[in-house]
C-alpha cells in the first residue's frame, strides 16, 4: 500500500509520544486542492473510520480512507530535515506531476 521510511516512522512516533490526546495512529489522505490538483493530508487520529485500510509499520498504524487508497497506492513517505526546514515528503508513483513544494500533485 504505502511505505514509511525509518525517518518517517520515528517522526510519527515522536508526534504520538508528544500528543496530549489518545492516538492510535496516523491518517494519510488526499483531498482536491493544492496547486497541482490534489494535496496530501496527514494527522494523528484516535481510531480508524469505517472503510479505512489499516496497515502497520514498525509499530505505527497508518489509516487510509477508501477514496485516497487508489491515488496514493505505492507512495513512500519520508521525513527530511534540510536548510529550508523539516517535514514529510511524498514519492508517489501515481502522480503525473507535482508542485515544487512536494505537497501537491496531479
Amino acid at each position: 500500500m504505502i511505505h514509511l521510511t525509518d525517518n518517517a516512522v520515528n517522526a510519527v512516533r515522536t508526534a504520538i509520544a508528544g500528543s496530549t490526546e489518545p492516538v492510535e495512529g496516523l491518517r494519510v489522505m488526499v483531498e482536491a486542492g493544492g496547486c497541482a490538483g490534489f494535496k496530501y493530508m496527514m494527522g494523528l487520529v484516535a481510531a480508524a473510520e469505517p472503510g479505512d485500510t489499516v496497515t502497520e509499520q514498525d509499530g505505527v498504524k497508518v489509516f487510509i480512507d477508501e477514496n485516497s487508497r487508489p491515488v496514493i497506492q505505492g507512495t513512500t513517505i519520508d521525513f527530511v530535515v534540510s536548510l529550508e526546514g523539516s517535514g514529510f515528503t511524498f514519492d508517489n508513483p501515481q502522480a503525473a506531476s507535482q508542485c515544487s513544494c512536494g505537497k501537491s500533485f496531479g
